[in-house]
Formats: C-alpha cells, structure tokens, sequence
C-alpha cells in the first residue's frame, strides 16, 4: 500500500485538503483524531498519562484537555512525555487500518509528521501552506483561543520552508477552488506512480 503523508502547520487547512482526497475516494486517516480516540479508550495511555499529569489528567473518563494544554503550554517537556507515551499506539493502529484499505493509496494526515520523523515512514509527503496571518485568522475564528497561543504553537513546528524542501507536493491553501484544483492533480500525479510501481 501507498502512503501519503499529509501535513502543514497549525491553521494551513490540513482537514479541508483531507475531505477533498476522501471525496475523490481515498480513504484518509486523521492521526489527531485517532489518538485523542485512543486517550479516551484505551486503559494503558489512561494509566500512564495520569501519572504523567495527576488525577486530574481525566475528568469523568474523559480527557481534561484545559488543564493539560496549561501544563503542556507552561512546559513543553511534558509535550515530549505525552507523544512519547501515545505515538506508538497511534502508530500501531494506522499499521491495522492500512490493511483492511482498498485504494491505490492511503491519506495519513499528521500535524507534526516531520518533527516525529513520521515522513519517513511514507512513500510521498504533501505539505499544505498558507500566509502565516491566514492561519492566525483561521484559527482565532474557528476555536477559543488567543494569538498569543496560536504563535507559541506555531513556534514549536518546523516552518513552511523546511516542510517543502521535504517534501513531494505542496498545496497552497488559500481559495477553496484552486485547492481542489491542486488536490486533482496531485491524485492524479499520484495515480500514475502507483501503476508504475505495479509493473
């Protein structure tokens, strides 16, 4: 099976760009939503993160995401602490999911793919980009959150430029139709290795 890594900085348009590949049919797996799933599910990631954070790691079963971005914001070490404990059960969920796939290739959208060293475990990278000011404009729109937080966030992932250089195709996500345009012809780009890899 293929694997496309799908990534871009906080605020680019990573899930936009992933709706507009599951609709030309190729199935896409969101690893950020998988392992909140997971940290929600799974008994082992609960154990280990409420010795990481304390009992008040989970409120009610479920996750206690204010308290722990406080934590993870004030100390980044923690961040580090926390990948390291959900990461590899990610990980081994996507190696099961990508069995039971159909398609000429697979979708795996991750938000930090190159700082885990994830796009080497992919056969092409996409890396979707937009103005730095979009992405702030973006994200103050869609979640409860501050500049000031959004910049220290962004700050914590590799720039624009390092991701492209490291990557197969890049998508700049600023109109919604020009987007879909490049999606088609990366799709496309993309089907024609795979056939030539059949062969």
């Amino acid at each position: 099976m293929i694997i496309v890594g799908l990534t871009g900085g906080i605020g680019s348009g990573k899930t936009t760009v992933a709706k507009q590949f599951s609709a030309l049919g190729i199935p896409v797996y969101i690893a950020d939503e998988e392992a909140k799933l997971l940290m929600n599910r799974s008994k082992i990631i609960k154990r280990k993160l409420t010795k990481l954070f304390g009992d008040d790691a989970y409120t009610s079963g479920k996750l206690n995401k204010p308290y722990i971005a406080n934590i993870i914001f004030n100390d980044k070490s923690y961040l580090h602490q926390m990948n390291a404990i959900v990461h590899p059960k990610v990980a081994r969920h996507f190696e099961k999911w990508v069995l039971k796939q159909k398609a000429p290739y697979v979708i795996k959208e991750v938000a930090i793919l190159f700082e885990n060293g994830g796009d080497k475990l992919c056969d092409f990278v996409i890396t979707v980009t937009a103005p730095k000011k979009t992405r702030i404009q973006r994200l103050l729109k869609r979640d409860n959150t501050s500049a000031e937080k959004i910049e220290a966030i962004m700050k914590n992932q590799w720039t624009d430029d390092e991701k492209i250089k490291r990557s197969q195709f890049v998508i700049e996500n600023i109109e919604l139709e020009y987007t879909k345009k490049q999606v088609l012809k990366i799709h496309n780009e993309i089907l024609k290795k795979v056939k030539k890899r059949q062969f």
